[in-house]
């Protein structure tokens, strides 16, 4: 019924207990989940979580708050995406909140991705933090409405998420929707249409009320659907069909169309 889009099961805090995770999801009714990545050295990671798990799929990207990492080439990011299990590009994208001063090397890796995803014929997955109006200059400068994508974990205004929409990105809410003073997120919520929504975890990060102070995992998931689907005054299962529905358009119509 549910689909994570967005977790990160291999860093510490999960990549123990992949097998307990999937029944864990599993038991929740969260069929699929997409494995983000962010760095190069260790992506191979990420990659063979997908490769082993039918359920799960990989990205791959280099995160914008990363500065001692490889920075990655156009040439690069197309060919680790050349893979039957990578099913995009980020996450990427522009923090202005941890980072500070001359931010125009982050700037230039946002668009490597863009320009990588654009050639690999792969949406993104975009981070954007303090960073809305540069963030979609970008976006519109390198044509990423080619590919499109998603506004992962997404806490900016409607008129972000409009704009963003306009360019054919979906907007993934996270476990900060449930948060009591979310207010703000959540009247957006209300107003982003179902067949232009996702739901994540963005785990191990985020637990979503009634977790919160615990390791967030897939199966929370569902804590998130059921928020949007008070706020919209739904049955949850149709928060979970239709961002189900989205997220196989978004992520797996190009598998079918290579």
């Amino acid at each position: 019924m549910f689909v994570d889009s967005h977790c990160h099961l291999d860093f510490p805090e999960l990549a123990a207990q992949t097998e307990q995770v999937l029944a864990r999801m599993a038991a929740n009714d969260v069929t699929h989940a997409l494995c983000v990545g962010v760095d190069l050295p260790n992506f191979p990671r990420v990659r063979a979580l997908a490769e082993a798990h039918p359920n799960l799929f990989a990205s791959v990207g280099v995160h914008p708050d990363y500065t001692d990492t490889p920075e990655p080439s156009v040439a690069e990011l197309v060919a680790l995406a050349d893979h039957p299990r990578v099913v995009a590009i980020g996450e990427t994208g522009l923090d202005y909140f941890r980072l500070e001063g001359n931010l125009e090397w982050q700037r230039a890796r946002f668009r490597t991705h863009i320009r990588a995803a654009r050639e690999a014929s792969k949406p993104l997955i975009i981070h954007s933090r303090e960073a809305s109006a540069d963030t979609l200059r970008v976006l519109r400068e390198e044509r990423a409405d080619e590919v499109g994508g998603v506004m992962h974990c997404f806490t900016e205004t409607w008129e972000v998420a409009e704009a963003a929409m306009e360019l054919g990105f979906y907007i993934s809410f996270s476990g900060i929707v449930t948060f009591k003073n979310a207010s703000a997120l959540k009247e957006v919520a209300r107003r982003v249409p179902l067949d232009r929504m996702l739901i994540e975890t963005d785990s191990p990060y985020l637990a979503p009320v009634p977790l919160r102070g615990k390791t967030n995992e897939p199966a929370y998931v569902r804590h998130v659907a059921e928020e949007i689907a008070r706020l919209k005054a739904i049955d949850v299962a149709e928060v979970g069909r239709a961002t189900s529905q989205n997220f196989f358009k978004l992520f797996l119509q190009s598998l079918v169309t290579q």
